[in-house]
């Protein structure tokens, strides 16, 4: 005779538990939705897909050799294209000498805004792999500037190609990735009867940040992650006589 036994089974997505058993006397399958699971890790995905980015706060240099040609890289930090081109033409100056100086950048934390460039390279040999490393890597507000001084032999598309990869990759693997967050700005005025109550709900959130401006009344400029920023925004609007403006993103 055959031991009863009970098997529990957890859906993919983490949402549904169901429960099977081999008894005689067995009851039809039971399914639980777990929705309060499901919600909370919907949330969760939702919060790590909306508001963090990975950048690089400390730069990463490095240098690969490749029949005889050199090629140093470095991984940058930067926020704008202006503060890109500045990065590019500081290294043009520096490496004066050398016989191309390829990059690519990408910026915001959506990381819509990219560009790259071969420098004299055949098309799509070295500005490419470089960002392909970008995207690799999931970073933005990056630039990788390879600098190659040539060694007197021909490396052909694959060769180059490979060179700038791992160049850009070596490169990012020396620098520090940060996860930073996406920010919103709040301004909230109000009275100085309701200070109490402004500050309760503010130390809720630990992750606020404020500044404060005391005069005929109460203002602040506040800055929280996006994730969290409706539900602060509520709270204080719930309080009678404070006045929340719009947020933007920072």
């Amino acid at each position: 005779m055959k031991k009863p036994f009970l098997w529990i089974v957890l859906s993919k997505n983490m949402s549904e538990l169901t429960l099977f058993t081999n008894s005689v006397n067995k009851k039809p399958t039971i399914n639980f939705v777990l929705l309060s699971l499901g919600m909370q890790l919907s949330e969760t995905t939702q919060k790590s897909m909306t508001d963090t980015y990975l950048t690089v706060d400390q730069p990463g240099e490095a240098i690969v050799t490749e029949k005889k040609s050199k090629f140093l890289s470095f991984a940058l930090h930067v926020e704008s294209a202006d503060e890109a081109k500045q990065m590019i033409e500081s290294i043009r100056k520096k490496y004066f000498d050398a016989r191309h100086v390829c990059w690519a950048y990408m910026l915001g934390w959506e990381r819509a805004d990219y560009r790259s460039n071969d420098d004299g390279e055949p098309s799509g040999t070295a500005g490419r792999p470089i960002l392909g490393q970008i995207n690799s890597a999931e970073l933005t507000d990056i630039m990788i500037v390879v600098v190659r001084y040539f060694g007197g032999t021909l490396l052909g598309t694959s060769g180059l190609i490979k060179a700038y990869r791992e160049a850009a990759a070596l490169a990012i693997s020396k620098a520090r990735i940060v996860q930073k967050t996406v920010d919103d700005a709040l301004s909230i005025r109000f009275g100085y009867e309701v200070l109490n109550e402004v500050m309760r709900v503010l130390k809720q959130f630990d992750e606020v940040q404020w500044e404060q401006q005391f005069a005929e009344d109460c203002r602040m400029q506040l800055r929280i992650r996006r994730s969290l920023s409706s539900k602060l925004s509520s709270e204080l609007s719930a309080i009678y006589g404070v006045e929340v403006l719009n947020p933007t993103n920072e």
